[in-house]
């Protein structure tokens, strides 16, 4: 073989990265053994995956995944540069009509490693369909060492259940203790909010906030019929007022603009629940899912008030896009 017959031969460096092309070709693309390729190239086989090293080591050649997740990945890459985020997981939708389904599955796996852990953590979470849909995914635990709390009122204005409300399945499914927060999302009044945060169940969440340092929240959209609207929870008047205001989006009932900032409107005024502190430490991990989320999203991410993200490929496709192209608005929430 060549290299072996003259092992005292210099070969010049063009030739030599030329072989570990051929080399990388062959063992990448070909499927050639490295024994193959020391025949084909007349060298031993010692020196067929010295040149193969050589080609990975000189970025000869670039690799392309061929499967759906190869695409998630370099979205999840791109969000977590953009943002600052400590984590964030892009899973490829589940139906053609969107990946709550999908989202769901990763949160729970989320969950299922958070309330693994030995030592008792406090873990705070809103409301929102899709926190269901996480609730309903996760598998039956035994961790009583734990805690959960809801960040937000429960109840519509009228007395109303929140459908969405994930709070107790959670603790139902893991045997955590639980604590809910039996207000509504919105009062009527300041004084009403005041005299309702005054009692000391609502001074036990407060508590419990200061302790977590995990929070799991969904990201609404601001619209007609949007959840925090269709739920019952604000008025046509209340929506107009929020929309008027700029608002995009809303976490706990908190609405927030394009730069994630609380709007100025008197209703945020007469949100009960916990805000959620922008920039703040732990974990604050936000889900969402469907264009209609897109901006919401967007603006959570600007301002920081989550750190971490669980969505699906075109909905985070569309918010590394700003004009999102060729997307239509959902109903996912």
């Amino acid at each position: 073989m060549q290299e072996e017959a003259d092992p005292g031969r210099r070969v010049p460096q063009a030739e030599r990265l030329e072989q570990a092309a051929r080399a990388a070709w062959m063992y990448y693309i070909g499927g050639r053994t490295q024994d193959e390729i020391a025949a084909a190239l007349n060298i031993s086989r010692q020196a067929a995956q010295r040149l193969v090293s050589l080609a990975l080591a000189e970025k000869l050649i670039k690799f392309r995944v061929d499967h759906p997740i190869a695409a998630c990945m370099t979205l999840s890459e791109t969000l977590v540069r953009r943002y600052g985020l400590r984590s964030c997981e892009v899973v490829p939708p589940a139906t053609a009509g969107g990946g709550q389904a999908s989202v769901a599955v990763a949160g729970a796996r989320m969950l299922d490693r958070w309330f693994a852990q030995k030592a008792p953590l406090v873990l705070a979470v809103s409301t929102g369909r899709t926190l269901r849909a996480v609730a309903a995914e996760l598998p039956p635990l035994v961790a009583p060492q734990h805690k959960v709390f809801s960040l937000c009122g429960i109840i519509a204005r009228d007395g109303r259940a929140i459908a969405a409300e994930p709070v107790m399945q959670l603790a139902e499914r893991t045997g955590a203790q639980c604590y809910p927060m039996p207000l509504p999302v919105v009062v009527a009044t300041v004084a009403e909010r005041d005299l309702l945060r005054s009692q000391r169940a609502y001074q036990t969440l407060r508590d419990l906030y200061g302790e977590s340092r995990w929070m799991m929240v969904g990201v609404g959209h601001v619209g007609w019929q949007a959840p925090i609207h269709a739920s019952g929870c604000i008025t046509d008047g209340e929506l107009t007022e929020l929309v008027e205001a700029g608002a995009v989006g809303e976490i706990a009932g908190y609405a927030f603009d394009a730069a994630g900032r609380i709007v100025a409107a008197e209703i945020s005024e007469r949100v009960t629940g916990l805000a959620v502190a922008p920039g703040g430490g732990g974990v604050r991990l936000g889900i969402g899912v469907g264009a209609a989320k897109v901006p919401a999203l967007r603006g959570a991410l600007a301002g920081r008030l989550i750190n971490a993200l669980i969505t699906d490929e075109p909905t985070a496709a569309a918010i590394l896009d700003d004009t999102d192209p060729g997307l239509t608005k959902g109903t996912e929430f």
